[in-house]
């Protein structure tokens, strides 16, 4: 090769070199882009919140309760006053079977009797003015024609204590003067007449009507049980605990007539433990955890895949910056080849002018 034909081989190989060199230089930034992504995405993965399953024991409330004769006694709070007494609240519960509560209606006629006067019936039963009988036909009456004068009397006596019930439950005024229809019914089970009130505004009020029955249904009450509540704050008393620190007994003072602790009058109760858990609450909870941890493995999944696909990004760009380097080597190679031809040229052309 000569000294022309050497010296451009030299220069493409220098300008091949440097390209490649340059090539590798392109990889290794785009590499290292591809590591700043991989460091990124471990580290949410790191910092990811792994959800956590709720605990039955958080919708899970204890309470006691004591006994009272027919009341049963549920605690509200407990405080420490020092000394080992206790400042208690309760709330008292019991069931009253003599009590005012709704019952199913039935559909009101209205007529004009034989007299001009306005009366209303269900059924074949006219309804009558609770605590009133004037003009009214006792004979047909299935429930009151049973009666004696006396009992008459009583259950006059009676129906003025309902008005006062009435009016207290549904008026909230037990000194209201509102008025109120009644008809007894039998119950085909015990025999006994029960009563079924109306109150008279509702049942006079023409609106109600059309062609002389009651187009709405108008609310009726009877006798019943409810659950009647009470609540007791701040009673003077001492509680008992066993080992593990459980309730297990409660002992609640009088009080005399200057308001003063009466320890004379002491009274203790068996505490009774009860558990109850807010199935709604923790079935609503254990939804929210099952949609959190499908979120959060649904992100793993995504995270790991982009990880997955960075990776082999990486792998091929390895593999070429692999092929450049080996391609470098061999540009490497040819190049010194290249230098010592070029020597000798160099050499042979200094020995034929000095010869």
């Amino acid at each position: 090769m000569g000294m022309s034909a050497s010296q451009a081989r030299f220069l493409c190989l220098t300008a091949r070199k440097n390209n490649v060199e340059f090539e590798g230089q392109q990889i290794n930034q785009q590499r290292m882009t591809l590591s700043d992504q991989s460091a990124n995405y471990y580290s949410e993965l790191c910092n990811m919140s792994v959800p956590t399953p709720p605990s039955i024991d958080d919708y899970t409330k204890v309470s006691y309760t004591f006994d009272d004769g027919a009341l049963t006694n549920t605690i509200t709070s407990m405080i420490a006053k020092g000394n080992g007494d206790y400042s208690i609240s309760y709330i008292q519960q019991w069931q009253d079977d003599y009590s005012i509560v709704a019952a199913s209606s039935s559909i009101i006629s209205q007529s004009i009797n034989i007299v001009g006067d306005t009366e209303y019936k269900i059924g074949s039963t006219t309804l009558r003015k609770l605590g009133d009988m004037d003009g009214y036909n006792i004979l047909n009456d299935p429930y009151l024609s049973t009666l004696s004068e006396e009992q008459l009397a009583d259950l006059m006596e009676e129906e003025e204590y309902y008005q006062v019930m009435l009016n207290e439950t549904v008026n909230n005024n037990p000194a209201s003067d509102n008025e109120w229809y009644v008809r007894y019914v039998k119950d085909s089970t015990t025999g006994s007449y029960k009563p079924y009130f109306y109150q008279a505004s509702a049942v006079e009020n023409e609106g109600n009507y059309t062609d002389g029955f009651a187009t709405s249904n108008i609310n009726c009450y009877t006798l019943g049980s409810t659950t009647r509540t009470k609540e007791v704050l701040s009673a003077p008393g001492t509680v008992e605990k066993d080992s593990t620190g459980r309730y297990i007994s409660i002992t609640l003072y009088g009080q005399d007539s200057e308001g003063n602790i009466d320890k004379n009058s002491a009274v203790n109760y068996t505490l009774v433990t009860n558990t109850a858990t807010d199935e709604e609450a923790y079935n609503d909870a254990m939804n929210q955890y099952n949609y959190e941890q499908y979120k959060y493995d649904q992100r793993i999944q995504d995270i790991n895949s982009k990880i997955e696909v960075v990776q082999q990004q990486d792998k091929s760009l390895e593999l070429e910056l692999k092929q450049l380097d080996t391609e470098e080597s061999a540009i490497s190679t040819e190049l010194e080849s290249v230098k010592k031809v070029i020597s000798k040229n160099v050499d042979s052309s200094f020995k034929t002018f000095n010869a």
